[in-house]
């Protein structure tokens, strides 16, 4: 099986008549791709920044981002307030992403011994997964909005894309329990809580440094943003994996 890596550049390629059933494309870019007269049939695409920036993605000459959007927060109420921007609102928006999880987990608590340390197809495990999102937390909300030097948890996990700039003898290097996991992130949980539970109009308007690009401003409440869509994304792609689990038994 033929495989193209970050060192093959392939933009303006063009190709005909050619077989690509069952290919696999991972953390490419595809932004201005045409692909015309293809079958399509049981093809799966999951492109998270979608509808960020007013992007588009026609299929038959129709824009269907809007009907996913629409979609997905039909799926997962409370997901289409991620970028509330009053205070109240805001604390409404976070409370109904964390009842949407502690459903999950405790859908989790239901299934066999060990489904959440199960990939699929590669991905994060459950347990990574949660991982993640406390590195998420502690890089928006820590860094972000605390503006602290070193707010990062031992637990955390680094992106695999995106691993400069960290120190890595803050993190374990071991495998942690789920129990250690659930408790880490409860904990990173409440600290958001408790700061959406007193903040006003003024305070969000605060400005700060991105984490990742300190020499582009963010304000408090962009960070609070970037945290609820990725809780919201990495939990699109965890229920996406556990019914695959179930699936397939």
């Amino acid at each position: 099986m033929a495989k193209f890596t970050g060192s093959d550049d392939l933009q303006g390629a063009e190709f005909r008549g050619v077989n690509l059933s069952g290919a696999r494309f991972v953390a490419c870019d595809l932004s201005g791709a045409v692909v015309r007269g293809v079958d399509v049939t049981g093809a799966e695409i999951d492109a998270p920044w979608l509808a960020d920036g007013g992007a588009s993605f026609f299929v038959n000459g129709i824009d269907v981002v809007p009907y996913v959007e629409a979609e997905l927060d039909r799926r997962f109420p409370g997901r289409g307030d991620k970028f509330a921007r009053e205070p109240e609102k805001l604390r409404e928006a976070f409370a109904a992403l964390h009842r949407t999880w502690a459903g999950t987990l405790e859908r989790v608590a239901a299934m066999p011994p060990g489904t959440v340390d199960v990939s699929v197809a590669d991905e994060w495990t459950f347990t990574q997964t949660l991982r993640h999102l406390i590195l998420a937390t502690d890089m928006w909300f820590g860094r972000g909005v605390l503006e602290k030097e070193q707010p990062f948890h031992p637990l955390g996990l680094i992106d695999r894309g995106s691993r400069e700039g960290f120190d890595f003898s803050v993190f374990r290097t071991d495998e942690p329990t789920y129990a250690e996991v659930v408790e880490a992130r409860a904990g990173r949980v409440a600290m958001v809580r408790d700061f959406l539970a007193t903040a006003t109009v003024d305070v969000l308007a605060e400005t700060r440094k991105n984490p990742h690009n300190p020499e582009h401003a963010e304000t408090t409440l962009s960070c609070v943003h970037v945290i609820l869509e990725e809780e919201w994304e990495h939990h699109r792609y965890a229920v996406r994996d556990l019914d695959a689990i179930e699936a397939r038994g």
